[in-house]
């Protein structure tokens, strides 16, 4: 994808609806068919955490890849921001009646833009180790002010009442 301030905004713009459905596959996946199996059995809030936990760790073998975005990134960090991210999609599936490509929109807008501000030198080191740069720590927090919100709101919040099969 284009690098934010590195290409121009045209070709910027031409990339979202690629991007958008790139997460298709992803998306599909992971909201519209495993967040509503979990939700059933742990609840949304609960259900979101596991799924961001999952979700980090299919991720996990790219901190391993030379050339990959996320060399030389901290795992620790990365899932308890991934998991931040996913309580905040979970919300907006269930807010927006399981809408799928808006969170396929938010999907790509998250893989985008997270390199505006680069939060670590890509010097190769161990990603089971939790340093990570200090904005890279204030980015995690931040994103889990709205998501503990989102938990909050989320309590006993049922997907839909079809049957998931």
């Amino acid at each position: 994808m284009p690098r934010f301030g590195g290409d121009t905004w045209y070709l910027m713009l031409a990339a979202i609806p690629i991007s958008t459905l790139g997460q298709a596959g992803e998306e599909i996946g992971w909201r519209g068919y495993a967040l509503p199996r979990l939700a059933e059995h742990l609840g949304l809030g609960p259900g979101s955490i596991v799924l961001g936990v999952v979700w980090a760790a299919w991720h996990l073998p790219l901190f391993y890849l030379t050339g990959a975005d996320t060399l030389g990134q901290s795992f620790p960090v990365y899932l308890l921001q991934v998991t931040a991210i996913s309580v905040a999609m979970a919300w907006l599936y269930w807010r927006t009646g399981m809408s799928l490509i808006l969170v396929m929109l938010m999907h790509a807008a998250i893989n985008n833009t997270k390199d505006i501000v680069p939060s670590v030198s890509r010097v190769a080191q161990n990603p089971l180790v939790p340093t990570a740069s200090s904005i890279s720590w204030i980015g995690m927090a931040l994103l889990w002010i709205p998501a503990v919100y989102f938990l909050i709101r989320m309590r006993g919040a049922k997907l839909s009442t079809r049957s998931i099969g």
